[in-house]
């Protein structure tokens, strides 16, 4: 069970149907406890759920009643819908008006999210790939995530799981990362929607952001390949750095964009990759979440509950504003469902990071984040190449976290998502600077994976 879950759902938070009365009994609370703790948000748009079997008819009354205009279905036919409301309305009276409607389970702001990394100024032989190493590595270092213990022992991981990294796009072409760039086998470029998921030529995943397939677009998309690098860069390959799981495929979720991301993109970025799963069987494990920043969402909460039904972990950064999420919650890892793992970053002597967020209930673990050299693009003489570059934040704890569930995944075939978590929290390593700061008191530990 998700830690500090019962909470939670004592409000009737985390439901499978909706209903106004159970919606009433706390979620406006933690909206508008985010709205005064000034979460950004889109000016001008919210996301509205409509009750299921709503009618199209009834729908776009509700809404014109209320001076409010669709501007996207998100899912189910039109149920969950990003809207425009009226010029000049605050978003709180516009929530206030929209849940009056007796076909509306509930109507919240459109969040903004943005990444969890921090830059500093700048592989494993040459001891700059710490959070891989092991006790008994060469080099070695006991806070690292024991990765290299698992590689030696045979555990490099297998081509045949799937990872979502819901972020920034991903450079495909990158030396340590065009191996494990998935190719979408149900969709060719064609200018065809072959798979019917409603995304044309979607052949290494989708851009939410900017709606289109083109999930690369250059050296900003550096921190959605800095995560991808952690998770699964190629090794053994004699370049560059290795992943935690070597062979794992990244499926790019691009939801984040120059100005961060949507909540309307990060639902839609979650239900792809269970639809993924769902519709065509593909082995999708866990997504990796390396942002934050807006405040509760319903919507998104649901959309996780969707990819844990569907058996998908949802790995997330506890977030780097020095906070302890068990008092002052940061979604999306603090929310209570069971198939999220939260985790906070460790400096390379085992200090907690003096930027990373804690909590005893909702954060689960520790994992190497600071100076974590991995994958990104590059600019040289007006062309786009292969980079390295060392970041820090709980971004880059979080991939590693992403990368050892894919690893376990790939000697334990069939595992369920909770047993997956079960195996990640079970085996961690006490640690001095996370007991009472997080879940399990200890970090991530993969050399028996």
């Amino acid at each position: 069970m998700r830690y500090g879950k019962g909470l939670l759902c004592s409000l009737g938070l985390i439901t499978a149907a909706f209903s106004q009365q159970s919606l009433a009994a706390g979620r406006p609370d933690l909206v508008t406890m985010g709205l005064q703790q000034n979460r950004p948000y889109v000016s001008g748009e919210m996301l509205v759920q409509f009750l299921p079997g709503t009618a199209a008819a009834q729908r776009e009354q509700a809404l014109r009643d209320r001076g409010a205009t669709r501007v996207q279905s998100l899912r189910n036919g039109g149920e969950l819908q990003l809207v425009r409301i009226p010029a000049g309305m605050q978003i709180a009276e516009a929530m206030r008006s929209l849940e009056a409607s007796a076909v509306i389970a509930f109507a919240e702001p459109n969040w903004i999210y943005t990444t969890s990394a921090i830059s500093n100024d700048t592989y494993y032989t040459g001891g700059q790939l710490w959070g891989m190493y092991g006790d008994a590595t060469t080099p070695a270092n006991v806070y690292g995530s024991q990765a290299g213990e698992a590689w030696a022992a045979g555990h490099t991981c297998s081509g045949d799981v799937y990872v979502g990294v819901i972020d920034e796009g991903l450079m495909d072409a990158h030396e340590d990362l065009a191996a494990n760039a998935w190719t979408n086998p149900f969709d060719a470029a064609d200018g065809v929607d072959n798979d019917g998921n409603g995304y044309v030529d979607d052949v290494h995943g989708w851009d939410f952001d900017g709606g289109n397939a083109s999930t690369f677009d250059g050296t900003t998309d550096d921190h959605g390949t800095h995560v991808s690098g952690t998770i699964a860069g190629a090794g053994g390959n004699g370049k560059g750095v290795a992943g935690v799981c070597w062979s794992a495929k990244l499926i790019s979720g691009k939801f984040l964009g120059r100005r961060g991301g949507t909540t309307a993109n990060a639902v839609s970025a979650v239900d792809y990759m269970t639809d993924l799963k769902t519709r065509h069987g593909l082995n999708v494990v866990a997504t990796n979440n390396s942002w934050g920043g807006g405040g509760y969402s319903q919507a998104l909460a649901d959309a996780i509950t969707r990819a844990g039904n569907a058996n998908i972990l949802f790995v997330a950064a506890a977030g780097n504003e020095t906070n302890d999420n068990d008092a002052n919650a940061s979604y999306p890892g603090a929310y209570a469902n069971d198939n999220i793992i939260a985790v906070a970053a460790l400096t390379s002597t085992g200090a907690l990071a003096s930027y990373s967020n804690w909590g005893a209930s909702t954060v689960d673990l520790g994992a190497p984040g600071s100076a974590i050299t991995s994958t990104v693009p590059k600019s040289a003489k007006g062309k786009i190449v292969s980079g390295y570059a060392s970041y820090s934040g709980t971004s880059m704890a979080t991939p590693h976290v992403t990368g050892a569930a894919a690893l376990y995944a790939s000697t334990h075939p069939g595992a369920t998502a909770l047993q997956i978590k079960a195996a990640i929290l079970g085996s961690v390593v006490p640690t001095a600077s996370l007991n009472g700061k997080t879940a399990t008191g200890g970090r991530l530990n993969v050399s028996n994976f």
